[in-house]
């Protein structure tokens, strides 16, 4: 299984907001503080902002914030959210499947399987608990902390 770095990036920027809640961040310094593009960032944000995972402030001292708890944010939810396409193997897709074997293949529903099994240990991880080392955390990305 491999996660999209439009996933990677959403939950780092989740990250960033959960280890800064009480205030507001921007884009430009959540981009800074990952070294990742602010064009690709103002993209995720979009979504993150629409799914209800953040809210946006505009105006003087506007920026980002968690819309909603660390702890009721699952990282599977996030994956759901981000990923556009978790068809592991081809034969998931109806529409594109061109394989010969795929009505009678036990393989294509053993990682089904696994996938869901993937999705389930991550629905058991939330925000909070990828944010729990927050002082190494803030340390890494060059945070002040009071």
């Amino acid at each position: 299984m491999h996660l999209t770095r439009y996933t990677d990036y959403a939950l780092r920027t989740l990250i960033y907001l959960g280890i800064n809640e009480g205030r507001t961040c921007t884009i430009p310094e959540i981009a800074e503080r990952h070294q990742i593009s602010k064009n690709h960032l103002m993209k995720i944000v979009h979504q993150l902002g629409r799914e209800g995972l953040i809210d946006t402030v505009r105006g003087r001292g506007g920026g980002l914030r968690l819309a909603r708890t660390p702890q009721t944010v699952s990282v599977g939810e996030v994956v759901r959210l981000t990923e556009e396409n978790l068809n592991i193997v081809e034969c998931f897709d109806g529409t594109t499947n061109q394989c010969q074997i795929s009505s009678v293949c036990v393989l294509s529903s053993s990682i089904n399987d696994a996938l869901a099994a993937f999705l389930d240990v991550l629905d058991g991880v939330t925000l909070a608990d990828i944010i729990k080392p927050e002082r190494e955390l803030a340390k890494l990305l060059g945070l002040k902390r009071a």
